[in-house]
């Protein structure tokens, strides 16, 4: 009996500068990145499978494809927390794939999905890095992308920690509570949250997010 189908998208990523990191500090990096990829399970409604490529590369499979903008900038501000040196590329690509065994990694995928996600980050890698963060798909949600690519590639440290809770697809924290989360001033919290660009964001994920049978593109 043939597996069933479901559509998905494959986020794959690669640590920017890996080559100069301390093996301490890539270690960090990994870290913070698998640990992302286990709070997202609960947006997804299933693992997401995180695996480590190549030495600096990393991949996760996404239940809910409309939720990559939000799943890829979550996954930036997790690195970004651990300091401004840590980045990451992203290249994001849908289609249809079979269910992955529960303990298995990624690495052994070969659907469309994956192979184009992966193609389409060798193009970003050959760029110089001015984008670090594309979808497959044209339109809207391409555009949406570049867009918080651009926004987000100079987040600090500290846009990123008071971002980060705010990406949840449950309640909003407010920014008292995440001042209290982060034991910071709701002052603080709130122009790092202006400075992050977070309404604009959160205007285009909610966007993005509404279920529409017919795409755009």
């Amino acid at each position: 009996m043939s597996k069933t189908l479901s559509h998905i998208a494959v986020l794959t990523g690669d640590i920017i500068g890996s080559t100069q990191m301390p093996p301490e500090d890539l270690e960090r990096a990994f870290d913070a990145l698998s640990a992302s990829a286990e709070v997202q399970a609960d947006w997804h409604g299933e693992s997401l499978h995180f695996t480590r490529q190549r030495g600096d590369g990393w991949q996760v499979r996404l239940a809910r494809p409309e939720l990559a903008l939000r799943s890829a900038l979550a996954f930036r501000a997790a690195l970004r927390c651990e300091g401004k040196e840590f980045s990451t590329i992203m290249a994001v690509a849908e289609g249809v794939a079979p269910p992955p065994s529960p303990d298995s990694d990624l690495n052994a995928s070969s659907s469309n999905a994956f192979v184009l996600s992966g193609r389409i980050l060798d193009q970003l890698k050959g760029t110089h890095l001015k984008r670090q963060m594309r979808h497959s798909r044209l339109g809207g949600i391409g555009a949406a992308f570049a867009l918080a690519d651009h926004i987000s590639q100079d987040w600090t440290p500290a846009q990123a920690s008071a971002v980060l809770p705010m990406l949840t697809t449950g309640r909003m924290p407010t920014h008292s509570e995440t001042a209290r989360m982060l034991n910071k001033s709701r002052q603080a919290v709130s122009k790092a949250l202006e400075g992050a660009g977070l309404e604009a964001i959160v205007i285009a994920l909610t966007a993005i997010e509404i279920k529409d049978e017919a795409h755009d593109d």
